[in-house]
């Protein structure tokens, strides 16, 4: 004889149960108050309506104010969040012009203004750039605005002056990301790690 295997639960009947209590528990707080007897009206309680259309109406009422709702929320945040949609676009499209805007021999000469300003962070980063757009130019890896340091690391991790690529990265992680100082000595290890790679 084969057993036959029975639900223990579902979420229909746990609504049900949830929704009988809270009746019970409404019917119980106006007992409790002598409030004046709001019943449906006469002509309304005679119409015998099956359970499943009041349950239809009920979702339907639920599904109306849920998109409403939506809507409501769309027409107030919607233009902010088209608004802030096209500033991401925009900064996206101003990094990938910034690499490619100048020339690798332009943030050379950038990085010796910053040098002899004493700004070496700066300096660096016009190393880093010089980089990027050396590896860019080259085709070995084409520059896309979205790439991370981490990215660049994975991606060039098979060149022979991985040690040079990496110094540059992590100083330019350091300067940026971990607002360490960059001093005259990180510069110079960054100089001699592009003149590593640009051989």
């Amino acid at each position: 004889m084969a057993t036959e295997e029975f639900e223990q639960t579902n979420f229909g009947w746990q609504l049900q149960q949830l929704q009988q209590q809270l009746g019970e528990w409404i019917e119980l707080e106006f007992s409790r108050r002598n409030l004046p007897d709001w019943s449906l009206p006469d002509w309304l309680k005679n119409l015998s309506l099956p359970s499943w259309l009041l349950k239809a109406v009920f979702w339907g009422i639920v599904a109306f104010l849920v998109i409403w709702i939506g809507w409501q929320l769309w027409r107030v945040w919607g233009s902010s969040l088209t608004a802030l949609s096209g500033k991401l676009r925009n900064l996206d499209q101003q990094a990938t012009t910034k690499v490619s805007e100048l020339t690798v021999s332009e943030w050379l000469k950038r990085s010796q203004i910053f040098q002899r300003q004493g700004n070496y962070a700066e300096a660096c980063r016009c190393l880093y750039m010089a980089m990027l757009q050396q590896l860019n130019d080259s085709d070995i890896v084409p520059h896309q605005p979205s790439r991370t340091d981490g990215e660049y690391l994975q991606l060039i991790q098979n060149l022979p002056q991985y040690r040079s690529y990496e110094t540059l990265l992590t100083t330019h992680q350091k300067a940026c990301f971990g607002n360490t100082e960059i001093r005259a000595v990180e510069f110079e290890q960054c100089q001699q790690a592009y003149r590593t790679i640009s051989d």
